[in-house]
Order: C-alpha cells, then sequence, then structure tokens
C-alpha cells in the first residue's frame, strides 16, 4: 500500500482504490480503518515533546534561587542544626507540589482545548456518511470535500464538482487551483501542477468533491516539510509578557533588598550563616517569579471552564481580551435566530399564497417546487426526513409537502452539473437531465437573480417581466421579518461546457419567490440588552435583505428607537476607509454584506480605537475573524477555515454564548488582578519587615523556616482560591476595560505599597511591644500576625468594592476553606509541642494571642475603609474621558 515514487497522480481513481484496497462508493469498514488506524499511526504532524508528568515536577526545583536555597540548606545542617535543613528542603517540597499540581491542570486543561479544537472529516464508512476526527483518518478512506475544509489529508480527487483549492500553504501559489479527476501522464510533476491530487493542509475554496486518502500524518507533503512548518508554540499574552518584565524588575528590587539585609545583619553581629539563609530564604518567598505562570494556570482554567458555557477558547490571549471588548459584530442566521428555516411564503403567478394551501399541480407552482427540491443539497433520510444546511432543508421539506420527493425526482433528472453558492454571485445553479432535455435551476437572493431573468413563468405562459415589481414585492416580503429567495429556470438543448457563471446563468426564466422565517431564539433579547448595559455595541452582519435584518434588529433590540442605522453592501462598497470610520459608529445593521466587506467594516471599528468581536462561519470569513481582537467562528454549521482563523468557537452558535464569554472573561481578569495584588503585596510585607527592622534598633524578626512557612501557607492556598471567587456585582454594567490599560490601574499599585507597609508596621509594632514588655515569644507573635494579617487581607480582596460583609464570607467555599485550614495550620505551629522545635516557635498566652488577632485584623479593617471611600468616589477615581 505505498507508492515508492509517490507518482498517485499517475493512476486513475480504480487503480488507486484497487491498490489501497478500498471501494470508492462505500469507503472502508469501521473495522479495517481501527485495523489501518493501529498499522498507519493517527493523521497528525509530529509536535515537540509534551513534557512528562515527572519532567513537569523536577522543573519545579530548577529555579536558580530554589537550588541555592536548598544548597545553603544542606550546608548549613552539616555545620549546624539538622532539623532545620530537613524542615526547609521538606516546605520547598511542598512548595513544589503545589506548583506542579497547579501546572499539571493547567497542561490537562489546555490539551483537553486542543482535543475539542480538533477538525472533523467527513468520511465514507460502510457506505454511510459520517463525522471523524482529522486525526483517525486512514489510506483508503474516501473524504467528502466542500467549500470552507481543510483538506484533511492527502487525496486522490476522484469525483469533483467544479472544486479549487488554495495551494498557497504548500506551493506559495496565491491562486486557488481547479482539480480535475484524470489521470496525469508526467510522473515528476511539481506539487501545484498535480491537479487530481489535494494535499493536506489546504483549503477547499469553491465547489465539492470525493476523494480517497493517500497518505496521511508525516507520510503525507505536509508532512514532508513539517520541520520547516513547525510552530513555536503558544504565544504567550500581553499580559504576560507584562507581567514578565515586572516579575524581572521586582525581583532586581527584592534581590537588592535581601543584600542589603544580608549585609546590614552581619555588621550587626548576627552570625554569618543565619543572615545567609535569612537573605536567601526571603529572596525564594518574595521575588514573583511565578506570576507569568500564574497567569498561564489561570487562563487556561478559565477556558477550560468556558467550554461548559459552550465557548471553545483556540488562543489564550482570548480569554484576557473579552473583558475590553466593545463591539459584538454578529452574523443573524442562526446566531441570533433559531436557524429552524420553515417556508412560510411562496410568491408565484403574480399573488402570494400559503405553502401548504396553494396550488401545486398547476404552473408555475409544479415547477417552481420541482426546482426546489432538484436545485438542493440537502437530503432525505429513510424517513423522508430532511437533513442538511437549514435553509436547504427548509426548502426540501416545503417541496416534499408539495409532492415533490427528491429521490424519485433525482431519478427522473439526475443532477449533470452545478454552479455552486458563493458569496459574490449569491446564487446556485444546478442542471438536470429530463427526457433527453437539459433543464438548469438557479435559486438565490432576488438582488442577484431577478437581473438574469428575461421572462416570467405565468399560469397562462411565459411572459415579459417586470423586475421592478418584483423587486419591490420581495421588499415587502422582507419587511414581515422573511427571509426571500428567488428561484428561476431555463431550457438547454444540450449540456453546456464549461463556462463563466455569467454566461451560464443568463435568459432565466423567473417562477417565484421562497418566503423563509428564522424565529430570535428567546434569550437573544436580554442578551442584546446585557451588552447595550455592560457598554457593549451589538451590530447585526446578514447577507440578507435589509428589510428583514431591520425587522429582526427591532424584534431583539438592536435597533431601539432612533439609535443606530442599516447600511447595505452597496453603501459600504461606494465609502473609502476614512468615510466609512465615520459613519460605522452609528451603524448597527449591515445587510447584503459579502463576508470579504466585514474586514473593512473591522478595520474602521478598530481604527476609532473599538475593539471588535466578529463572528463568522464561511471561507471568506477568515481574514476578518483573524483581523478582529476577538475572531468567534461558529461550532455547529462554521467551516474548517473559518474555526482555525478564530480566537473563539461557539459550539451552540448562539449570540448569547458570546456574551456569557465576554463575561467569564472579565471575571477571569478580576480575579487575576486580584491574585496579583495579593500576592505583590504580602511579597512586599514580607521584605518590609525584615528590611526595617535592623534600622528601627530591632532584631531579625523571622527565622528562614518562619518566612518560608508563611510563604507556603499564605502564598499558594489562598491565591488559588482567589480564582473560584464569583463574578462582582454587576460586572456587565460597567464599561468595557480598555486595551491597553495596566494591570495595576484604578488605585492597585497604590494599595499595594500602603497595605505591604502597614503589614510590616503592625508585625514590627508588635514585635517593639513585646520587646519592651520583655516577653519571649516575639518573635512567635510576628511570625503569626504576619500570617494572620495575610489571611485578613486575602479576605478584604475578594471584592475591589464590595464590603465582605454584603458578599458573604461563604460566597467563595473555597477560600472559607482555605482560611481555615491555614488558620487551623498556623496555631498547629504554635500549639503543637512537636513542631516547637522545627519552627521555633512557643506557645502564646490568651492575651498574646489576642494582640496578634488585634494587630492583624487591622489590615482587614484598614483595606474596608479604603473599599467604603472607592464606593463615595473619594478615591482612585478614573480620569475624565
Amino acid at each position: 500500500m505505498h507508492i515508492e515514487d509517490g507518482s498517485w497522480h499517475t493512476l486513475t481513481g480504480e487503480d488507486i482504490a484497487q491498490r489501497l484496497e478500498t471501494s470508492a462508493q462505500s469507503g472502508l469498514s469501521p473495522g479495517e480503518a481501527a485495523r489501518r488506524l493501529a498499522r498507519f499511526g493517527p493523521n497528525a504532524l509530529q509536535e515537540k515533546r509534551v513534557r512528562s508528568p515527572w519532567r513537569m515536577l523536577l522543573d519545579q526545583f530548577t529555579d536558580f534561587m530554589i537550588i541555592v536555597l536548598i544548597a545553603a540548606a544542606i550546608i548549613s545542617g552539616i555545620v549546624g542544626d539538622a532539623g532545620d535543613t530537613i524542615a526547609i528542603i521538606v516546605i520547598v517540597i511542598l512548595n513544589a507540589v503545589i506548583g506542579f499540581v497547579q501546572e499539571y491542570r493547567a497542561e490537562r486543561a489546555m490539551a483537553a482545548l486542543k482535543r475539542m479544537a480538533e477538525a472533523g472529516a467527513h468520511v465514507l464508512r460502510a457506505g454511510k456518511a459520517e463525522t471523524v476526527n482529522v486525526s483517525e483518518l486512514v489510506p483508503g478512506d474516501v473524504v467528502l470535500l466542500e467549500a470552507g475544509n481543510v483538506v484533511p489529508a492527502d487525496l486522490r480527487i476522484i469525483e469533483t464538482a467544479r472544486l479549487k483549492i488554495d495551494e498557497s500553504a504548500l506551493t506559495g501559489e496565491s491562486v486557488a487551483v481547479e482539480k480535475q479527476t484524470r489521470a496525469l501522464d508526467i510522473a515528476a510533476l511539481p506539487l501545484g501542477d498535480r491537479t487530481c491530487l489535494a494535499y493536506k493542509g489546504t483549503i477547499v475554496t469553491y465547489g465539492r468533491a470525493r476523494g480517497l486518502v493517500v497518505a496521511t500524518g508525516m507520510n503525507s507533503e505536509l508532512g514532508k516539510i513539517a520541520a520547516l512548518l513547525n510552530e513555536s508554540g503558544e504565544s504567550r499574552t500581553p499580559m504576560q509578557k507584562r507581567l514578565a518584565r515586572l516579575g524581572k524588575r521586582l525581583a532586581i528590587a527584592a534581590l537588592a533588598i535581601c543584600v542589603l539585609v544580608f549585609v546590614v545583619g552581619v555588621l550587626r553581629g548576627e552570625p554569618l550563616l543565619l543572615m545567609f539563609m535569612t537573605a536567601l530564604s526571603l529572596a525564594v518567598a518574595a521575588i514573583p517569579s511565578a506570576l507569568p505562570a500564574v497567569v498561564t494556570i489561570s487562563l487556561a482554567l478559565g477556558a477550560h471552564k468556558m467550554v461548559r458555557q459552550h465557548a471553545l477558547i483556540r488562543r489564550l490571549p482570548a480569554v484576557e481580551a473579552l473583558g475590553s471588548v466593545t463591539f459584538i459584530c454578529s452574523d443573524k442566521t442562526g446566531t441570533l435566530t433559531q436557524n429552524k428555516m420553515h417556508v412560510t411564503a411562496i410568491y408565484a403567478d403574480g399573488e402570494p399564497s400559503d405553502p401548504l394551501q396553494g396550488k401545486t399541480k398547476a404552473e408555475p407552482w409544479a415547477t417552481l417546487y420541482r426546482a426546489l427540491a432538484l436545485s438542493n443539497d440537502a437530503h432525505l433520510d429513510r424517513h423522508n426526513k430532511p437533513h442538511g444546511e437549514p435553509t436547504e432543508a427548509a426548502l426540501l421539506h416545503a417541496a416534499l409537502a408539495a409532492g415533490c420527493n427528491k429521490t424519485a425526482l433525482e431519478n427522473e433528472a439526475p443532477r449533470l452539473l452545478e454552479l455552486p453558492f458563493d458569496s459574490e454571485r449569491k446564487r446556485m445553479t444546478t442542471f438536470h437531465g429530463m427526457d433527453g432535455d437539459i433543464v438548469a435551476y438557479t435559486k438565490g437572493s432576488p438582488e442577484s437573480v431577478l437581473p438574469c431573468c428575461e421572462r416570467v413563468l405565468m399560469s397562462d405562459g411565459e411572459r415579459s417581466i417586470d423586475r421592478a415589481a418584483l423587486l419591490r414585492q420581495a421588499e415587502t416580503m422582507a419587511a414581515g421579518g422573511l427571509r426571500v429567495l428567488a428561484i428561476a429556470y431555463r431550457h438547454w438543448l444540450e449540456l453546456p461546457e464549461n463556462g463563466l457563471a455569467g454566461e451560464l446563468e443568463s435568459g432565466l426564466v423567473f417562477l417565484g419567490f421562497a418566503g423563509l422565517i428564522d424565529p430570535p431564539r428567546s434569550e437573544a433579547r436580554e442578551a442584546v440588552l446585557q451588552c447595550k448595559s455592560a457598554g457593549i455595541t451589538p451590530v447585526i452582519i446578514t447577507g440578507d435583505h435589509p428589510a428583514t435584518a431591520r425587522a429582526i434588529a427591532r424584534e431583539l433590540g438592536v435597533l431601539a428607537g432612533g439609535d443606530g442605522r442599516v447600511m447595505t453592501g452597496v453603501e459600504l462598497a461606494r465609502l473609502d476607509q476614512a468615510a466609512l470610520e465615520g459613519e460605522v459608529g452609528q451603524v448597527r445593521v449591515y445587510a447584503r454584506v459579502d463576508p470579504a466587506q466585514k474586514i473593512k467594516i473591522v478595520r474602521a471599528l478598530q481604527d476609532k480605537g473599538e475593539v471588535v468581536a466578529m463572528t463568522g462561519d464561511g471561507v471568506n470569513d477568515a481574514p476578518a475573524l483573524k483581523a478582529a481582537d476577538i475572531g468567534v467562528a461558529m461550532g455547529r454549521g462554521g467551516t474548517d477555515v473559518a474555526r482555525e482563523a478564530a480566537h473563539m468557537v461557539l459550539l451552540d452558535d448562539n449570540f448569547a454564548t458570546i456574551v456569557h464569554a465576554v463575561r467569564h472573561g472579565r471575571r477571569l481578569y478580576d480575579n487575576i488582578r486580584k491574585f496579583i495584588r495579593y500576592g505583590i503585596t504580602t511579597n512586599s510585607a514580607e521584605i518590609w519587615t525584615i528590611f526595617l527592622a535592623p534600622f528601627l534598633g530591632l532584631p531579625i524578626p523571622l527565622l528562614p523556616i518562619q518566612i518560608l512557612w508563611v510563604n507556603l501557607v499564605t502564598d499558594g492556598l489562598p491565591g488559588l482560591a482567589l480564582a473560584a471567587e464569583p463574578a462582582e456585582r454587576g460586572i456587565m454594567r460597567r464599561p468595557p476595560r480598555p486595551l491597553q490599560e495596566s494591570i495595576f490601574a484604578h488605585g492597585m499599585w497604590q494599595h499595594m505599597i500602603w497595605v505591604g507597609l502597614l503589614m510590616a508596621g503592625m508585625c514590627l509594632l508588635v514585635q517593639a511591644w513585646a520587646l519592651h514588655s520583655g516577653s519571649a515569644h516575639w518573635q512567635t507573635m510576628v511570625f503569626t500576625v504576619l500570617t494572620l494579617s495575610q489571611l485578613a487581607h486575602v479576605m478584604a480582596i475578594r471584592s475591589e468594592k464590595e464590603s465582605l460583609l454584603s458578599i458573604g464570607f461563604f460566597s467563595n467555599r473555597a477560600m472559607a476553606a482555605t482560611i481555615f485550614v491555614t488558620f487551623v495550620l498556623q496555631m498547629a505551629t504554635i500549639y503543637v509541642p512537636a513542631l516547637n522545635p522545627v519552627f521555633r516557635t512557643q506557645p502564646l498566652s490568651a492575651g498574646e494571642l489576642a494582640l496578634c488577632l488585634v494587630f492583624s485584623s487591622v489590615v482587614f479593617f484598614a483595606v474596608e475603609i479604603e473599599k467604603w471611600l472607592v464606593r463615595r468616589g473619594m478615591l482612585y477615581r478614573a480620569p475624565a474621558s
């Protein structure tokens, strides 16, 4: 099952089917496909090796400061107390385990997202059409291609309907190549000239085809050059890059302070080894090296949770950008509407009629319903139920109700040739053989079909056509919210040779209009209102008639009162980019728009400073999806190309899901801000406490083991619990966050400075009091105040504005449990006798513990006062825009 010279293009389809031991009509059996999958392996390009869990765990110890700390602890144990060494190493290991668990969960979440994002391929297995994952394709499979598909493997084309493929990814040729089924004579042809082959990774831009898989995975032409195409991995988000830069600056500052702490301590006569271990422990605890990793983990786990809301994130930066979206440009059909089309009106013979009660046997209705059945890509199952694209299925259902069964009609009038629908022509045509005659049926938008018509079929025969009157009739139907399609036909003496669409779709006879209705989704109006209250402008972009689009927009609240206007594709085409930028802020509906015009809309909005989410499902939507800040593809009805270009995929094709995703994105960003606020504040408190003590004439407040313990119990678990914090009240009633806004905006950096100093002040105050009163427990009291004040801080910052009393202590059960567990662990280090020598602590009296609780609670009440001032508008007010 292998040809050494790779000359599949020189063999006929029958020869290849024979060599691959398959059937071009029915494909492989499921059992044979499974055996070949085991033999040839998955149809996937080899990626760089995924890190194993063991490697992930070992990587937790590769940080330079961690290695130095472990080495120093071992030396300390040799020359001093081995107990300290064991305790320090245990805490470092526990810290590493927490880091490993977080990273492993994030890796699993990202792997699950990649599996979900994997494209499907339409194949014939045992004579039945089904969709399988691309990785499950094997040589000998029969693959069905249509416009918008990414070719899933190297194929030998055996059947085609005007198939064109963009092979620029392989050959660099920007013009789509028209494919055919004939075997070629020359074996040593360049890839671009092998016109009967389709290659993995290339894009079907037009037509349909059937092909036999001849090579998969690394054996495909794309696989052979995979090393050149190997991607370097997921790029970091803007937030990760900013935090990485910040982390380096903070690390330098923290190291400088640690060096200063060491020097000052030695000059004061403190033991050299103790000061070295103290400075090193402080560096490990205080340097925020994990900030970018925390963001990655939060984004990955957040993206995984968004799948439950039917939003599949393909690129992590999208999660970050969701909270900044100011315009959502959405398709109408299937996204704002139910995508459950049904024909409610037929216009023929100069009068409208109900499709179920009108005439069906007389002309022009008989020919019109025959056209609806034959010029149709939907199909009937064995129960005569239509399946396929919703519009096609609705037309087929109407034809069936009128007595035109497609299966029976195709036996009498088989399809001989077709001109598939495309967004430029806005129509499709099929040619059928009928009693020695050739009949072509055309359907599409009234504006595209009527100019091709020269006559109209009436009950008494053909008459001259009044296009203006028919366009007015189409406008009337569209104003009632109907999607209107025009149907026409033409007789040919013989099947025309391949010619231009304009020639083959001329001289038509108009038959009538079909009016379809697609009811709005029940949740769409509420989602539109949520958008508006969140400062997001919803915009409808549709290929439908302006009157239809206007009616739906008014029903959904997109057009409310005098808010916004409707612009057609023709009007849009007349405007240059500068003129469009002057109009784009007021337009709420774009009708009869080509997918190619979407990118013009995106750029105009972006030039005005807007952050744009754009939906799309077709091949031509891909450039606009890439250009948008958030490209949103349809998971059910979208093409492979659109999904590949998008940042996010709607698994339910629902507009409300975009709004849910925006809400989740805002919540996730808020929680990352809370984690950073908490982490940097508490780290700075540890630094200030140890740094300022010598200058105030106080001894070193904390031992290395105590510093590492505080870092373990207060950095790890509470920080993780913040990720589970519910959304802030009114999260969808505040304006979008500017894309370039600093993550430290709205008083966050001021908060980190003053709260860090306040925590340190409370620790040093209790140390001074204890020393002054002659208490031998002063170090245990500082240790306790620092730990508990950090717990008080994390409780207070659960909301940026709301009081803890109003949101409720148990509204985040994970946080409540974490605070309880951390408090119990801290008390254990004080009151469990076996732990006293490990942590160098002594049991506190009731009065001393009460004093520690009072001093640490000062932080909580101070932050609550800060939030009260923010709510009153007296603090951190944003500058007027």
